[in-house]
């Protein structure tokens, strides 16, 4: 997968003396020590990570861990002291104001918790405000506009003000206008934490939901597990302006890097943030490629899966994509009706499972079914199964671990 950001022994460091402080880092001192001695301060040391495109990679941290700092030197809202920021190859650190200006407008958005709309313009105006400091013409602007508000539910209320609006419409307006200007590469620094926990869940997956349909990388700011942890595809724990481990929610919690790291996820229950993709086995259930011949494909599949004491199998096609489950007897009626493809066997309504359902949905699903469910990502591209087997001894694996 194609890299969208790299950070590279990023500092930033706040004070009269950068350079000073930079010397004492390499000398080994701590932050502390830097700021007992010169009353500099040091918000970032020395990030190295890359965001990969497409995905929503979330920075979490206690106050003053550096997070905030971190997101917004990726834009230059803070100007890097040392290091590299590549954004589509091409370095934002060292980048003249003129290019700089191009890619805010045209390639990188941000969101902020505050919401920042301006109150004497409409919801469309808003909207379409990074549109028009582009120098997009007003019919073309409105429409784009138009078109995001119904993708985030508010087209209804495009000539509405802002003060009209609850803090989630409000906070779906800045959405909007993020997503006006058609950008690869999102930044949101703690977007949904001043909306109550409804209004938070419900922006989460619209965000979830818009990501499935576009696909743009996202980087996220948030103080707050259960949101890293339902959103993020990786997360980056940071404590006092560095990076101290990078990882998916589960190799987080299941591998911590240090003690900073195995107290912040102190207590947390590991099954509430599992989702399918965690549970899958990608060698337990049979898959099958159509060759061509499908009665030479069902024939071959059905000795297997005797051969194997098993009864269902996956059909994908040749791009790894889910196409159906089949079984034994579905196979067997197909080569007697004389079937010509695959697809013909497959058993009706068996609807494949997505990567990011959550245990508790999964479990709901899995107890009243006797065949395995496949779980795809959102291309459909098959992951892995489930069976109730799998289930049962991830969550025994689970209760003898954290005992």
């Amino acid at each position: 997968m194609a890299e969208k950001v790299v950070v590279k022994n990023l500092y930033k460091v706040y004070g009269a003396e950068p350079a000073l402080a930079m010397q004492m880092l390499q000398q080994g001192l701590s932050k502390e020590v830097i700021f007992q001695q010169t009353g500099m301060t040091i918000g970032v040391k020395d990030a190295n990570f890359h965001v990969d495109e497409g995905e929503i990679f979330v920075l979490m941290g206690l106050s003053g861990s550096g997070k905030s700092t971190l997101i917004r030197l990726l834009n230059r809202l803070v100007e890097p002291t040392f290091g590299q920021v590549l954004v589509g190859g091409h370095d934002v650190a060292a980048m003249g104001k003129k290019a700089l200006i191009e890619l805010r407008r045209k390639d990188l958005a941000m969101v902020f918790q505050s919401f920042a709309l301006l109150p004497h313009l409409s919801v469309l105006r808003n909207t379409a405000f990074g549109l028009e400091v582009a120098g997009v013409e007003r019919k073309a602007r409105e429409v784009r506009a138009m078109e995001v508000l119904d993708q985030v539910g508010l087209k209804a209320f495009a000539h509405q003000m802002p003060s009209e609006l609850s803090g989630g419409m409000q906070q779906r307006v800045g959405l909007a206008r993020a997503l006006a200007v058609d950008p690869s590469l999102m930044l949101m620094d703690e977007a949904f934490s001043a909306l109550d926990p409804l209004k938070r869940t419900e922006m989460q997956e619209l965000l979830l939901k818009l990501q499935q349909e576009q696909q743009r990388t996202i980087v996220f700011v948030s103080h707050d597990l259960d949101e890293a942890f339902h959103i993020g595809n990786r997360i980056a724990i940071m404590e006092g302006g560095r990076i101290v481990q990078i990882g998916t929610p589960d190799e987080i919690l299941r591998n911590p890097s240090d003690e900073y790291v195995r107290a912040f996820f102190k207590g947390v229950d590991v099954k509430k943030y599992l989702v399918a993709k965690d549970v899958a086995s990608a060698t337990e259930t049979l898959t099958i490629q159509a060759s061509g011949d499908a009665q030479a494909d069902m024939a071959s599949a059905i000795e297997r899966l005797r051969a194997a004491q098993r009864n269902y199998a996956f059909v994908l096609g040749h791009d790894g994509r889910f196409q159906g489950t089949v079984s034994i007897d579905s196979m067997l009626q197909a080569l007697a009706a004389g079937g010509a493809t695959l697809a013909g066997a497959c058993l009706k309504d068996i609807a494949a499972v997505p990567e990011a359902l959550s245990l508790n949905a999964l479990v709901g699903r899995i107890v009243k079914n006797p065949y395995p469910l496949a779980v795809v990502d959102a291309q459909q591209r098959y992951l892995g199964a489930v069976t109730q087997t799998i289930l049962l001894k991830r969550m025994a694996l689970e209760e003898s671990e954290h005992e």
